[in-house]
């Protein structure tokens, strides 16, 4: 199994631990291009499966996000991911066989108030996932989605960086709103139906391991009961839903 992260002390930690294990920033083309190169090397030119698990949530409201801020969320979220994707893509059209796992959100079906940014990044990589599923037909290659809700992780306190860095929220007009979620960046309580990471992993292990592996895989209770209120309740209702969740 092979293994990348953008910190160096990361992957040193990895490689401590047994990975075989190499930087990898999605922002940078270059680093892209090293680390395809590495994995050509290290599989003989023959991989079988890529998980994509690399983003970061920005939170903020939409008026006070930056076209940078913006472009920043997508540049990882998205567009590395697919730079990576479609960089590794050939060997497993190749071979005739192959997984791909995107490792989404809830919120690439639902969106949040105050998530804007992260929000249209999932929303994204699920469009071109589907899209890719459907053109992939026929070469072997299955593209699987993996939607989690709060799962225990770094996540939150690396939004809480990308907010105080990238929000002015004292100049906002939703500052009163800003402390209220600062709040909740800044706790080290487990949101509600929190997993851990376990239940992401075993989700992964069906997607690459199943004969017919699904197209997505919801996991936490958040994922599963947003996935039937969409299904069942008027849009207006919905939102007012989704409003009263923090």
């Amino acid at each position: 199994m092979l293994a990348t992260a953008r910190r160096t002390e990361d992957v040193q930690r990895l490689q401590e631990e047994g990975f075989e294990a190499f930087r990898l920033d999605l922002d940078e083309t270059s680093s892209i291009a090293e680390t395809v190169a590495w994995v050509r090397e290290r599989t003989g030119g023959r991989l079988y499966a890529l998980f994509n698990n690399a983003a970061y949530g920005q939170p903020g409201a939409v008026e006070d996000l930056s076209r940078e801020v913006l472009r920043a969320q997508f540049e990882t979220n998205l567009f590395g991911t697919h730079e990576l994707t479609v960089s590794l893509l050939p060997m497993m059209i190749e071979a005739g066989e192959g997984r791909i796992v995107q490792n989404s959100s809830v919120l690439g079906f639902v969106a949040l108030r105050y998530r804007g940014a992260y929000n249209a990044s999932k929303f994204a990589l699920e469009g071109l996932s589907d899209t890719l599923r459907m053109e992939l037909e026929g070469t072997g290659v299955h593209v699987s989605i993996i939607e989690p809700g709060p799962i225990r992780s770094r996540f939150r306190q690396n939004a809480l960086k990308k907010f105080l860095s990238n929000v002015d929220r004292t100049r906002s007009r939703l500052a009163g709103a800003y402390e209220k979620k600062l709040e909740a960046l800044e706790s080290d309580a487990d949101a509600p139906f929190t997993l851990g990471p376990e239940a992401v992993a075993e989700a992964l292990l069906h997607a690459l391991e199943a004969t017919r592996p699904k197209i997505r895989y919801r996991v936490t209770v958040p994922t599963h009961l947003f996935y039937w209120l969409k299904k069942a309740l008027p849009q207006r209702v919905m939102d007012r839903l989704l409003r009263g969740v923090e």
